[in-house]
């Protein structure tokens, strides 16, 4: 069922065609936001304390994010989120201002002023982490919205959460607390009855459950979007071929995308599993996201 369209106007635009990249944690839906939002006509944010707390609301509590009032919620906050006013960047986190270049360059902001005053700016979007999980509520928001998910081998992305402080809070014991909603696809645990054994499994474990989870959702959205909403790019061609991959992204969005802001920055390795994760942790993860890691073609 479609659902009704919305006339959102910001910063004098009519909002059209949104675009949001989602994907599990350390995907690569950093650097593509990154070629975004140096693209000429778009603002695109990433991670504005309102609309991540919304998100991790939605995450968190599944049935909130079903709630009839949930489109309308998580439009208020991308529209505030995406008024261009000359204090704007100091409200946004630190890998949204080096992405849009604001960092080294005295923090001025905001990124999109120039494209504001000259009337060039035309499309907005959010790269915000985990928006993978506010997916059909921004479909139901933003009707004519473009996806562009970004999947990865699961035993990099280990890897990477294994060293990420923001990644790793999420695992402490305490999360799964007795009024937490199961299935839960956040935390990657299906039943309520699974509770105690995720609190004592290893966090390497507990990151591939966040993979795998993040990995189906992302089936299930190929599943329901047509492929003129719908994305799907893998991180190590973004990395083997930027340029490749950015055509294929501009080809999608009918918009030029640049891809310079993808050379020279700080871009994960392909295959750094193999030296980063320990035997015990590249045991655990291919245990709990076998399935996955080889309908994927990671693992033969």
């Amino acid at each position: 069922m479609r659902h009704p369209t919305h006339i959102l106007v910001v910063n004098g635009v009519k909002v059209r065609q949104p675009v949001f990249v989602l994907g599990a944690p350390h995907s690569g839906a950093d650097l593509l936001a990154r070629a975004l939002k140096r693209s000429p006509g778009f603002h695109l944010t990433m991670g504005r304390a309102p609309v991540a707390r919304v998100v991790y609301a939605f995450a968190r509590k599944p049935s909130i994010a079903r709630s009839g009032g949930a489109p309308r919620v998580l439009r208020d906050v991308l529209a505030e989120a995406w008024q261009v006013t000359p204090g704007a960047c100091g409200e946004c986190a630190a890998p949204c201002r080096e992405a849009g270049g604001l960092i080294g360059n005295g923090g001025a902001g905001p990124c999109a002023l120039e494209q504001v005053g000259s009337g060039t700016l035309e499309r907005f979007g959010d790269a915000s982490p985990d928006l993978l999980y506010s997916a059909p509520v921004l479909l139901q928001a933003f009707p004519d919205a473009r996806f562009v998910q970004l999947i990865r081998d699961g035993r990099d992305v280990v890897a990477d959460m294994l060293t990420d402080p923001a990644a790793m809070a999420w695992f402490k014991p305490h999360m799964l607390t007795e009024d937490t909603e199961f299935p839960n696809p956040f935390l990657g645990v299906n039943a309520a009855a699974h509770r105690d054994r995720w609190k004592e499994m290893a966090t390497a474990g507990k990151s591939a459950l966040r993979w795998r989870a993040a990995i189906r959702l992302s089936a299930v959205l190929r599943k329901q979007l047509p492929p003129e909403q719908l994305l799907t790019l893998r991180y190590e061609d973004l990395h083997r071929s930027p340029a490749d991959a950015i055509d294929t992204v501009s080809a999608f969005l009918d918009a030029k995308i640049s891809a310079i802001a993808l050379y020279g920055a700080s871009a994960p390795k392909v295959g750094a599993w193999r030296r980063r994760l320990t035997p015990a942790d590249l045991k655990i993860v291919e245990k709990v996201a076998r399935e996955e890691l080889k309908r994927l073609g990671y693992q033969q």
